[in-house]
Parts: C-alpha cells; structure tokens; sequence
C-alpha cells in the first residue's frame, strides 16, 4: 500500500483541488498549442502589413519550422519574454535570406524581418501576461510532482505553493517521509511508485531533486513514465546548468531547470515515424521488387521449396509478429541462437552477407508491424531469458523493432555481446530523431556493396 505521510507545515487547503478530466484535457491542449498559434498570428500579420506576395508564405512557414525545431514551442516554465529574444531575431532573421531571390526590394525583405521580430516579441509578452494572470487565478495551471525529500525538493515545493504565477500545482513529493524538517506537501509515496502516483493524479510535471536523482530504480521508472508526462531535473550543482545551451535550460524561481528530452518517441513523433516507414517502406517496395522476384525464382531453383521462412518475433510492447525471410538453411534452425556458414547454402550464404534475405520484410513494415529502423526483433523464448539477465534488455521494446538498427551498423549482429546491443539499441531509442533513421539506412545501404566488394577479394 502507498504511504501517504501528513507532515507538518501542509494543509488540503493550500493546493488547489484536481480539475475535471475534461477541462483539464481542453487546457493542457490549448496551453500546448498557445505559442504556436501566437507565432502564426504574428508572422501572418507581419507579412499582410508590410509584403502581401505570395513568396512570403514560405517565409512564415519557414519561420516556424525553424522555432518548432529548436524547441521555441515549448512553454516554459519562466514566461520571461526577454530570455528568448536574441533566438527570436535569428529565427526571424535566417529564412528571410532564402526570401531574397523572389521578392523584391531587398529593403522590403530586410523590413519584414524587423516587422516580424517585433511581432513576435509583443504576441510572446502579451501571452505570457496573459497567462501569469490566469495561473495566479488557479486557471490553466498543470499538475506538477516534485521527486525528492531534501532541501531541494522542499525547496520547490515552497516555490510552486508560494508563486502560482509559474502554472504549476504541486500535487506532493516522492521519496522517503524525512527525519528532520518535514515537507510542505505531503509525501506521495517512493520512486518505485511514481508510474501509479501519475496515472492516479494525472500528473503532468515531474520535477527531479539532486537527493533521489542518482537512483538507478528512478531512472529506469522515469523511462517507464506515460508520455504526457514531462520530466525537468533540478541539478545537483548549479554550475552543471551552465553548460546546457540557454534554448534548453528553464529556471523555477531561482533554481536552475534542465527538461528532458522524451524518451523514445511521444505522439506526434511516433505518427512521424509511421509516416516515414509508410511512404519510404512502399516506395522501397515496389522499387525492390523485381529484385524480391528474382531472388525468389533464385532460392526456388537453388535450394527447393519452401523458399520464404517464418518464425515469430517479439516486438513493441511485447507484442508478438511473424516475419518472413528467404531461407538461406538446408534444414531446420529454429532451435539454434544462430546459424554457422556451414549450415547455409551458397546462396543462402550471400544472401546473409548482404542482408538481402531480410527484404521480404518490408511487407512488415507497410503493415505496420515493424519499422524501417529500430531494435532487432527477437523470438519470444530468448527475448524472456535475456529479459530475466541483461540490463535493461526489456526496455528495446518501448518502440518498434526495425529491419535494422543502430546496433547492426555498429557491427553488433550474429553471434555478438547482447549487453552491449541491449545498450545500442537503448541510446537510439532515447536519441531518436529522423535524421538518425537516415544516417541508419544510409550505412545500411551500402552494406551490401562493401559485401560484395569483399567477397571478389580473394
């Protein structure tokens, strides 16, 4: 049973009482989309007053791609308008280049850039007091859990209670109930907890203290955290948020902020990444087919039927998929962790040095079922045992498992350290990003040249 600790110095009436789901739903949305949609004002009003060309829409677009992409979109949890407004000038500044070439004068375009700034300087300050105001009503505030029994977290704890104006409704702490002073919130119950506390209070904030933030078990908790909830670490040191690039760090009245990147990948990343395997998985399909058509007709003559093999692989959540590959064996595998050369034909050899026996795959992917890249799909029995013995090996499974990975173009395939591709395959999941699928493909790709250049060596 969670302990729920009633400490001195807290009392029910000092934090506001939970929203309804619903209402709660409407703002978290409209508080997500409120700078964007204040940016897009601001450009559209900027470029209507000063040059109504139709060039001018890629500018805009180009605008807020740019303030998306570095995190612009972001609410902070200090409004302070002036922190962003060197960022905002370059922003505004670099697209307007591209802009050159089809609009003219060159002053016009140079005039639109200033428009721009200012607009988005006023639209960003005049949110931001909108939304101070709002908060200190105990309007769209979001509810935050702070992890951590110290000073610290006692700390943040005071801060969130005493400025409502930050948007935050502390909800308790997280740890241990402490020996001396006790905290102003109650204590919620400890780190292995945290998964059933968010759900329960439908937290939308976790805010990490230096005193818990070295726990391992923490750590692997807060990967397992529902996506809506975001996570920001108060740093032990405060010279260690110095070396975060200013675009990234926030601050909490006075105490320096780092918010963490999601890990894997949320939502809108995940319907990305479907869409990316969706259109670059059909069109690798259809443009490989008449390879798959020959490759057939090649193990159907070389080695006899059956020319595909299946087997059943693990992939996201636990989920269970059957893939398909050309049969590269004389008999049967299923049983061995991996096949030998000397159990391969030929041609079952060749395919396997230029990865080509896994392209059937691809239907897979179209499906759904996997990605173009990702962690290695496993079959069910080994995925079990290397769960009960390698670090961390269960967590490859928050996304889908890929026809390659970051592991397999670090040489981690066959017969390799499972330890060290459980943590390949680990980083790519917390570092995900599009370009990285295509660095990925690309060393994919050229494996199969480099393969057979080395097989005309002697």
């Amino acid at each position: 049973m969670r302990a729920t600790s009633s400490v001195s110095g807290w009392h029910p009436s000092r934090v506001s009482p939970r929203p309804r789901y619903s209402a709660f739903q409407r703002t978290v949305r409209l508080r997500n989309s409120a700078l964007l949609l204040c940016d897009g004002s601001a450009l559209l009003a900027a470029s209507i007053a000063v040059m109504s060309q139709w060039p001018v829409a890629g500018y805009v677009i180009g605008v807020l791609i740019l303030l998306s992409a570095n995190g612009m979109h972001r609410l902070r949890l200090c409004l302070r308008v002036s922190d962003e407004v060197p960022r905002l000038v370059a922003f505004a500044a670099l697209p307007s280049l591209c802009l050159l070439p089809w609009a003219r004068p060159a002053s016009r375009v140079a005039f639109l850039s200033l428009v721009s700034v200012a607009a988005l300087i006023a639209m960003r300050a005049s949110l931001y007091a909108v939304l101070r105001t709002a908060h200190r009503r105990g309007r769209m505030t979001e509810p935050a859990l702070i992890v951590g029994t110290g000073q610290t977290g006692v700390e943040v704890g005071q801060a969130l209670l005493d400025h409502p104006d930050l948007g935050l409704r502390p909800a308790g702490l997280i740890g241990s109930v402490p020996s001396a002073r006790g905290p102003v919130l109650p204590v919620l119950g400890g780190v292995s907890e945290i998964a059933t506390v968010v759900a329960e209070q439908d937290i939308r904030r976790i805010i990490v203290c230096p005193a818990d933030g070295g726990d391992g078990n923490l750590a692997a908790v807060l990967r397992a955290r529902p996506a809506r909830a975001d996570v920001c670490v108060v740093p032990p040191a405060s010279e260690l948020a110095a070396v975060v690039p200013a675009g990234i760090r926030d601050d909490l009245w006075g105490l320096p902020v780092i918010p963490l990147r999601p890990s894997g990948a949320d939502r809108s990343r995940q319907a990305m990444k479907r869409a990316f395997d969706l259109v670059l998985g059909t069109v690798l399909l259809v443009a490989c087919a008449p390879l798959l058509l020959l490759l057939t007709v090649v193990v159907r003559v070389w080695c006899g039927r059956p020319v595909f093999y299946r087997q059943v692989r693990v992939t996201r959540g636990g989920q269970r998929m059957t893939i398909m590959k050309f049969r590269t064996v004389a008999g049967e595998a299923d049983g061995q962790w991996t096949v030998g050369p000397d159990d391969c034909t030929r041609i079952g050899r060749w395919l396997r040095a230029t990865h080509l026996d896994e392209l059937p795959q691809l239907l897979n992917v179209v499906r759904g079922q996997m990605s173009l890249v990702g962690p290695r799909p496993e079959r069910p029995y080994y995925a079990s045992q290397f769960a009960e013995g390698i670090p961390r090996y269960s967590e490859r499974h928050r996304m889908n498992t890929g026809l390659t990975g970051w592991a397999q173009v670090n040489g981690l395939c066959g017969d390799t350290s499972i330890q060290e591709r459980a943590r390949f395959d680990n980083y790519y999941i917390d570092h995900w990003s599009l370009w990285m699928d295509l660095t990925i493909l690309a060393r994919t790709l050229t494996e199969p040249v480099i393969a057979l250049i080395r097989a005309r060596e002697p």
